[in-house]
């Protein structure tokens, strides 16, 4: 295993908890986001947690992954229902190089005016 994830989440929500004692409206901001995007019922929760986890994977972000991840895993997803929505952060990560390398491209041009 390359990280103990049920530390790290567990070590991550206890300093959020400590957080939230100093900035409470911040921390309640951001589970207000994140009630409003669940509140439509239009996907099913599962599909909201492999969304996340794709966006966590893209964002890089460590504790995004430890939660989640426990979250999709509640919510009934599989490995391999794991591993196809992380197929597509992959492929979206190697789009998004592939789109800002044409964006260096003509950065280079509009310096040399090529």
């Amino acid at each position: 295993m390359m990280q103990d994830w049920n530390t790290q989440r567990n070590a991550l929500l206890g300093r959020v908890a400590e957080y939230a004692k100093l900035s409470p409206d911040v921390v309640r901001g951001v589970g207000m986001m994140d009630a409003a995007a669940v509140k439509t019922g239009r996907l099913e929760p599962k599909i909201h947690e492999l969304i996340a986890l794709a966006v966590a994977v893209t964002t890089r972000c460590d504790g995004c992954i430890a939660v989640h991840t426990r979250n999709a895993v509640t919510k009934g997803a599989t490995r391999e229902e794991i591993a196809e929505a992380l197929g597509v952060a992959i492929a979206l990560n190697a789009g998004a190089a592939l789109t800002y390398t044409a964006r260096v491209l003509d950065a280079h041009d509009a310096l040399t005016n090529n």
